[in-house]
């Protein structure tokens, strides 16, 4: 009986230690290709935000080229064609207007006023609408004074247009207008030539700026734009 149980122990250890070292070595032989699959996955993870943070890039750098004027948003402003405060305030200042022309009878001089406030009133709101201007949430059009943005979404004549326009007329008279003074000075009568204006020399010397920009920048550069600053009179300190 001890012998059987012996044996019988004996054959549970053979029997244990059979499967223990054929599972060791299968779980061995099976290890390596799990480990291979996860640095297989991680490859693929690292090449997939490789891919997606250059897409991003691109899609940064074709969205900043190319931005279409039409639906750009330009400091919260929208066109005002598409403007809902922008057709409620010309409804309600149209409405206004009609309200008062119910008080006077067809035909008088208040109601034929009144009636003419009106049609400017639609076309100039109509007006403002056609030429693209760009409305705020309070429904008024507002003008685009940053050079960069009028440029980029088609409103320089807004402001820019005008600013430059405004400061070329202006050198052009100051350069005229400084010419004039030069020339005169050197005659008989100079203060006279400021009073009673010499028509003729200064017509003559107004067509002459009107290249002003290039004939300021020549006397820049041969120094005879600016005086000298021994002929500037200063006042003690």
């Amino acid at each position: 009986m001890a012998a059987a149980v012996a044996s019988t122990r004996l054959g549970a250890q053979v029997a244990l230690s059979k499967p223990t070292s054929f599972k060791a070595g299968k779980a061995s032989a099976a290890r390596a290709p799990v480990v291979r699959a996860v640095s297989c996955s991680a490859e693929k993870q690292e090449a997939g935000k490789q891919a997606a943070v250059a897409a991003a890039a691109l899609a940064l750098t074709f969205g900043f080229s190319a931005v279409d004027a039409a639906y750009a948003d330009v400091a919260g402003l929208t066109p005002c064609a598409d403007s809902k405060a922008f057709a409620k305030r010309k409804k309600n200042e149209v409405k206004a207007l009609n309200k008062r022309l119910k008080n006077y009878e067809a035909g008088s001089a208040p109601a034929l006023a009144l009636q003419a406030t009106i049609e400017k009133t639609e076309r100039r709101f109509d007006k403002y609408a056609k030429e693209g201007l760009l409305c705020g949430t309070d429904g008024l059009p507002h003008l685009i004074a940053d050079p960069g943005l009028a440029l980029r979404y088609g409103h320089a004549g807004d402001v820019f247009i005008p600013t430059i326009g405004f400061i070329y007329f202006a050198g052009w008279l100051g350069y005229a207008g400084s010419k004039y003074l030069q020339i005169v000075k050197e005659g008989a009568k100079p203060i006279e030539k400021e009073i009673i204006i010499d028509v003729p020399l200064a017509w003559r010397l107004l067509w002459e700026g009107f290249g002003w920009p290039l004939r300021a920048f020549a006397e820049y550069k041969n120094g005879s734009l600016m005086e000298a600053d021994a002929n500037i009179t200063v006042s003690p300190r």
